[in-house]
């Protein structure tokens, strides 16, 4: 089998295309990015890349905070709404129907919709040519209760999240493994007599 070689690019697929919320309650915007992601576990940090030509990158340059929605396969309309339409001349929460989710940890809402949101205060923005990064600490993680079982464990797969692939959108799928399943040792059944 050949393979087809082409310039460098921004081809790393998935993504998760994050409905980004920021502003304050009064004011507040929706930017969706898919330049974004997870650098640190401990403290948790997170990042997302936005060109200084936004109308949503001077709101978190300013105010130093943002929550990452990540988006349901549900609102994936909203999410591709919200990423090609400007804050400047559009109310996103009002031309999508979404509500705003006061919490106490940002000024920036949640998106009462999304199952899973990620409150963010930045730490550094570090210029990367097209877009900067804001790279930041995650302060809170608000989850909707029916992902979680009666035991407390977060269950990713009830979220219907969705994801991004040069310039299309896909429902997430079936679970085929988790972490560590492939150095598992097998069990094995009791010896026969």
């Amino acid at each position: 089998m050949g393979k087809v070689k082409f310039r460098g690019g921004a081809l790393l697929a998935p993504t998760p295309p994050v409905m980004v919320s920021c502003g304050t309650e009064e004011a507040a915007n929706i930017i969706t990015v898919a330049w974004c992601g997870i650098t640190n576990t401990v403290p948790p940090k997170a990042y997302i890349s936005v060109r200084p030509s936004r109308h949503s990158y001077g709101i978190i340059k300013e105010q130093g905070e943002f929550v990452l929605n990540l988006t349901p396969s549900s609102l994936v309309r909203a999410a591709d709404y919200c990423g090609t339409y400007t804050g400047k001349k559009v109310d996103k929460f009002k031309k999508c129907n979404l509500t705003k989710l006061t919490v106490d940890e940002v000024k920036a809402p949640l998106i009462a919709e999304v199952p899973l949101s990620l409150c963010c205060r930045v730490t550094n923005v570090l210029p990367q040519g097209s877009h900067d990064m804001f790279l930041a600490d995650i302060v809170a993680v608000y989850a909707d209760e029916e992902l979680l079982d009666d035991k407390g464990k977060l269950h990713m797969e009830r979220a219907g999240l969705c994801a991004y692939a040069h310039g299309e959108y896909f429902a997430l799928g079936k679970r085929i493994g988790s972490f560590g399943f492939s150095a598992k040792k097998k069990k094995q059944g009791k010896p026969h007599k």
